[in-house]
């Protein structure tokens, strides 16, 4: 049966604009699919978790995969902190957490209404790699949130952490360049495979919350 993949979110997946004259995401995804798949691109660069779900009201109804990468423009909205001055670690991680306690009703709410759908659907982790110590680390204690949020929704997580994981795989120090890309469209392609073999073996596709890279 023809796949047709559905991607929502952010700039992760719709990264047309960093590689100008090259393939994004979603024209990778192309062609590591079979000819007769389909993959309709709905994530808008700049998105919010808020925007991501209201984007999720659009899925087409033949849709047969989801893949959704949301939270990285979020926390760039706090990233004037990292720049604050702390007397103390408690300190400083008292300003993270209040951060994340901002972030994670609002993430938490695209997550659930991603779990009304009813196709396999994967959310990514946000990446890292090429965003220096300080700020990974910083990352962290959101991505906790992330990965927790997908876990108890029973959806399954794509760890970008661990696909882009080069200096190579950045357009600049937020957006996937070809490389990147290539490396996401590999993931999601690999994580529809499973996927499908996994409903073929079983002939029903549990819903369990399962990590792929």
């Amino acid at each position: 049966m023809a796949r047709h993949v559905v991607l929502f979110g952010d700039s992760i997946l719709d990264n047309a604009a960093y590689v100008p004259g090259w393939p994004d995401v979603a024209e990778q995804l192309r062609a590591e699919l079979g000819p007769e798949d389909r993959v309709t691109l709905l994530a808008v660069d700049g998105s919010i978790s808020e925007q991501v779900e209201r984007q999720l009201d659009l899925c087409p109804h033949d849709a047969t995969h989801v893949v959704v990468s949301s939270g990285g423009n979020d926390i760039l909205h706090n990233a004037a902190m990292l720049e604050k001055e702390a007397s103390t670690v408690a300190a400083a991680l008292s300003m993270l957490m209040q951060a994340r306690a901002e972030f994670e009703p609002p993430y938490r709410s695209m997550v659930q209404r991603a779990s009304q759908l009813t196709v396999p659907t994967a959310l990514c982790t946000i990446y890292d790699a090429n965003m220096g110590p300080l700020t990974a680390t910083a990352i962290s204690i959101f991505n906790d949130a992330v990965t927790r949020a997908i876990h108890d929704a029973g959806l399954d997580l794509l760890d970008l952490r661990l696909v882009c994981n080069e200096a190579a795989d950045y357009a600049n120090p937020i957006e996937p360049s070809v490389a990147g890309g290539a490396k996401i469209a590999a993931a999601i392609a690999n994580y529809v495979r499973c996927v499908d073999a996994k409903a073929t073996n079983s002939r029903v596709f549990a819903r369990n919350s399962r990590v792929f890279v």
